[in-house]
Parts: C-alpha cells; structure tokens; sequence
C-alpha cells in the first residue's frame, strides 16, 4: 500500500523555470507594491492596472517551462500517493504531470466573479492567449478578475490542505520561506511521526521543535536528493 506524501511548494519551486519570486529582493513587490496590485482595495482603485499586471504574469507563464523539481514531483507518484498543496499561482505542477495539485492562492489560469471570487459556478478556465480588459464581464455580470487569493481574502482552500496533512507519512516543503500565513502553518499539522523534508538554498524558520531533515539545495537538485533519498530505505 503506498504511502501518502504531501508537497508545499512555495515560489522559489519555479525560479528555476524563469518565473520571478514576489518577495525575494529585486522581486515582483520591488516593482509593483502589494496594496496597489494585490489587494481587493488596490483593485476597486485602479482596475485597469491590476489587470495589466497580471495579464504580464500570465504571458510570462506561457512562456517557461516545467523544471526538473516539478518533473520530479510528479515521478514520485509512481511510489506514493502524492498531494501537492502550493502557494504558486502558476500551472507548471500540473503541466509537469502532477494529479492532484490544491492551488492555496488561486490560479493564473482562470478568472473569477469580482463581486464572489470563490463561487464556483463563475469560475472559469481562460483561454492561453486571453487578456483581462475592463468591461469583460463574469457570468454574474460583473467585471472578470483573476482567480487569485489577494491579500485580506480568505483561503479558502486551506481546510483541505490541512486534512491532506493530517494524513501524510511523509511531508515535503520546498521553495517557501513560511512567512505566508496560513500556509506557513500547514507543517504543524503534520502527524508526529512523519518525516518532514525541507528543500531550500536558503535557511528556513519552521517554528517548529520537531525534527526536520533539511536539504540545501535549490528545487530540481533538492528534489533529486530527496527521491534518492527515499528510494534507499
């Protein structure tokens, strides 16, 4: 029977890809600040340039490719019944072969209701080439925004992030500084006698007493280490 494996993958899981982290120095909040471009005030300000800016991030999407850590992830699956829980808006989990992929913090793929983010019937898969534009309307009639969690905005996901959690054996946490609440949160829920693997080039914070095997390595070699890793015992 094979085992239940979680990844929480963060932003630098697809730097390797091409895609800009938001928080590192010289990232994305360097140059748009975050109350102007994602937040609901910041949208109901200036309409028009949040979308811009996430039009921008979408043609970026389209044009890199999944990395050997996300290809990885998904060959686990062969092994383990692997979940992954990310806070990346991006598709490239999904587009390197992974099954089941929870996106905590929306999808740049899709666009929403902007009067209810979060109803499903509004939710929609948008074509690769689309453009947000002011007056394209949702199916409740109000204006299309992207499907992304904001900040203020619940997460509505995070319930089952955390029921996934409280069910591994084996807990992966890559390319996240575990800043970003409440997915930094999502390690405590971890079962006491899981392994819990950190992969990061960086040192990371778990505010966590319970023992952590850390890999120092960016998201594809980290990665390899940790199927290596598992695949000798």
């Amino acid at each position: 029977m094979k085992k239940n494996l979680v990844v929480l993958s963060g932003a630098g899981m697809s730097v390797e890809s091409g895609l800009s982290t938001f928080r590192d120095s010289g990232g994305l909040w360097d140059t748009y600040p975050v109350e102007q471009v994602a937040t609901p005030e910041g949208f109901y300000r200036d309409p028009g340039l949040v979308l811009e800016f996430y039009n921008k991030r979408r043609h970026e999407l389209w044009k890199v490719q999944p990395n050997a850590g996300h290809l990885g992830i998904a060959a686990l699956e062969a092994d383990y019944n692997v979940q992954v829980v990310t806070q990346n808006v991006d598709n490239l989990h999904e587009r390197a072969g992974s099954s089941n992929v929870i996106h905590l913090h929306g999808e740049l793929t899709k666009g929403c209701s902007s009067r209810d983010s979060n109803d499903p019937r509004y939710i929609q898969t948008l074509p690769d080439d689309y453009d947000f534009r002011l007056g394209d309307q949702a199916g409740d009639g109000s204006q299309l925004r992207p499907f992304i969690v904001w900040f203020g905005e619940a997460v509505p996901e995070i319930e089952t992030a955390i029921a996934y959690v409280e069910q591994a054996d084996v807990l992966v946490i890559v390319g996240t500084s575990l800043n970003v609440y409440p997915a930094a949160g999502l390690l405590h829920y971890a079962p006491a006698e899981a392994e819990v693997y950190l992969i990061d080039p960086k040192p990371v914070e778990t505010h966590s007493l319970r023992p952590v095997h850390v890999i120092r390595k960016g998201a594809s070699e980290g990665i390899k280490e940790l199927r290596e890793l598992l695949a000798v015992r």
